[in-house]
Parts: C-alpha cells; structure tokens; sequence
C-alpha cells in the first residue's frame, strides 16, 4: 500500500523533519527507530507521544481510583446500590478503551510546562466519563452489538433499556467530578464551560447524524459530512483534550486557541475518515466491534466517494442497496466499493491528508510546542482500530 512504511518509535513528526518529508515522498523506504524504554517520570515532555502511550495509559488508569472516589462516598445510605452500580458503569465503559483521549490531557498539560498533573489527569477521565456516556447512548440508538471487544452496556443482562438512565448518571458524573476536584482552581469555569460547549456540540453532531437516516441518498454530500464529523466526533476528540490543557496552563489566547481549533478539526477529519474506512475493512477482533455503516445508511466517506466515481449503472446498484440491513444488500455494496477500488482512494487520502495536515503543523504561528499536534497524528496514523 501506499503511504509511509515506518514505526516512528520515540521521534514525533517534528523531530523527524526531513526525513518524514523523504519518508512521504519515497513510501517504499522502511525505518524503524527504537528506544530503551525510560520510566515516564523521567521521560522528557519534549519526546513523542507515540513511544510512551502504554506507560502513559498505566499511568493514567493507577489515577482512576483516587479520581472517581469521592464522586462513590454518599452519606445515605440507601443510595449504596445506586453508586455499586455506578462504579460497575464506570469501569465497564472505560477501561476497555484505549483512553487516547483522557492520556492526551496529561501528556499536553506536561508538554506546556504545567505541574498541575494531577488536574490534567481528572479532566482527562471526564473526557473518557464523557465518551463513556456518548457511547452508551449511542449503542442503544444503532442498536450495536459490540463496543471494544465486549458486549455493549445496554445488551448485557439485566440492563436494557435502563441503560438510558445509566448514560445520563455517566454525563452528570463528569460535571460532579469537576467541581469535587477543580472548583477552586482560577480555571474551573473555563473548562466547565468547554465541556458544556463541546457536549452540546457532540450532540448536535449525533442528531444530524441521525437525522441521515430519514433522509433520501440524493441529499448525501460531502458537506453534509464535514458537519457531522466536526460536531460528533472532532470536537470532543481531539479539540476538547487539548483546550483543557491550555486552560490549565494559561495557554488560552485568542490566537492560541484558533490555532489548536483550525488545526484539530482537520486531525479529526481525518480521524473519522479512518473510521468509516475501519467500519467496512477493519478486522472485527482488532477494531472491537462490527461494522454496521452500510446497513445503517450512514453519510459515510466511503458511500460519498464511491457515488462520486460510479458511472450511472453502478450507482442506480449502490442506491439499491444502501442502508437495507439483509446480507444480500451489504454483499453487494461492498462489491462495488472493491470494484470501484476504494481502498485505494482511501490509502491515496491517507497520505494527502497526512502531508496536508504536517504542513500546516510546520507553519503554524501560534508559539504552542508543535508537539502538541504532530504526537496527535503519530498517533492515529495508519491505526488499525
């Protein structure tokens, strides 16, 4: 396939400089870096993220206990199963997650030269507080089978439909996290108010979202995408983590925070370009989960680039097939995306996307450590899940 050949290891895109550029432009070449391993407490800011993601994660998990403690410590007694079961909720639904989100947090808190980890490291696991609510939500409404190599939360036994109540006590945990650890710090209203920003937002992603599947195929365009994406998935994935950091670093100018929104919007367009990819070629046991985009009749990059490239026959059969659920349909969708080659459309986005967004990091003005943004795309680059 196309695109770059190599396992970064320990060097960011910003410390490869040149020879990323070559590595883009000649993709046959394979480099492979390799460190010793270093305890993260003696790992310097400035190293990638992409070398340290495991002990950072370990890390990051030894906190959750002391973070979601005082949110399960409730003086009547007759709430104990209640928070019993908050506590399975809680760990259910974010543990099994890779926590790229809520490690990302901590990871740029230290690359601004901030000491407030541990605040970094609570704001962190609500953002995976958060998901976890989204995505409970969510699976009810897809009606999904599996969620990270596990059954979802709602199709476990004895769950069902309480599973409802279950993601709004996940959402209010995160606002009751916030002011238990952070209400007296000078920044606490700024992220308070981003995480009601970006929750509203996400949820107005979700609703167009859904919104696609009352409409006709005809209305499927690449604007209409762009919309979701950035609303659903950008916003709290890759926006939210960092202008948390910047808040408690006090690296939140206007220009900064332009700078961080114009830049990962694009790293999660990408993202979610990947995802859709994943959601039709991925391997269920390593993604975690089955690809339904087709039966759904989601207003995916896969569907808008094969309807662009087909001739008239071939999209009246992808038209035919679209959204309908029986094997037959999904069958034959799928057929056409082979025949069309869209994987190769997807491989020759990988790498234009890739060189677009590392150009734009290269010539940002901002002053905010490129570090913050180039570990972000070492991180999700050629992902397999």
């Amino acid at each position: 396939s196309s695109g770059i050949n190599a396992e970064y290891g320990g060097c960011s895109l910003h410390k490869m400089g040149r020879l990323t550029r070559l590595l883009i432009k000649f993709p046959c070449y394979s480099v492979r870096f390799s460190h010793s391993p270093s305890p993260l407490s003696k790992v310097p800011p400035t190293f990638g993220y992409f070398e340290h993601t495991m002990a950072l994660r370990e890390e990051f998990l030894s906190n959750f206990d002391n973070v979601v403690k005082p949110l399960l410590q409730v003086s009547d007694l007759r709430l104990n199963s209640v928070t019993a079961r908050l506590n399975e909720l809680l760990q259910y639904n974010t543990h099994a997650g890779k926590l790229n989100r809520g490690c990302a947090v901590v990871h740029t808190t230290r690359l601004l030269g901030s000491d407030e980890i541990f605040q970094a490291t609570v704001m962190g696991w609500c953002i995976e507080i958060l998901q976890a609510f989204l995505l409970v939500a969510d699976d009810i409404m897809d009606n999904s089978e599996m969620r990270r190599g596990q059954p979802c939360w709602y199709k476990r036994p004895g769950v069902g439909l309480t599973a409802i109540n279950d993601s709004l006590m996940l959402q209010s945990a995160v606002y009751e996290l916030l002011r238990l650890h952070s209400s007296d710090k000078p920044y606490y209203v700024k992220c308070l108010q981003l995480f009601l920003d970006v929750c509203r937002r996400t949820e107005f992603g979700q609703a167009l979202d859904l919104e696609s599947e009352t409409l006709p195929l005809t209305s499927y365009n690449m604007d209409r995408y762009d919309s979701i994406v950035e609303y659903k998935t950008a916003y709290y994935s890759f926006y939210l983590p960092v202008v948390l950091a910047l808040h408690i670093a006090g690296r939140d100018s206007p220009q900064e925070l332009e700078s961080a929104r114009r830049i990962l919007l694009r790293i999660g367009h990408y993202f979610q370009v990947q995802d859709d990819y994943l959601d039709c070629y991925g391997d269920p046991s390593v993604i975690g989960k089955i690809g339904t985009d087709i039966q759904e009749k989601k207003c995916s990059w896969l569907f808008l680039t094969a309807s662009a490239i087909a001739s008239p026959e071939q999209k009246e059969l992808l038209f035919e097939n679209y959204g309908k659920s029986d094997e037959a349909s999904v069958a034959a969708v799928k057929a056409l995306y082979n025949t069309l080659n869209i994987r190769q459309c997807y491989l020759d986005y990988s790498v234009k996307t890739y060189r677009e967004i590392c150009e734009i990091i290269e010539k940002d003005k901002s002053g905010l450590p490129s570090e913050i943004f180039s570990d972000f795309l070492d991180m999700i680059h050629k992902r397999s899940k």
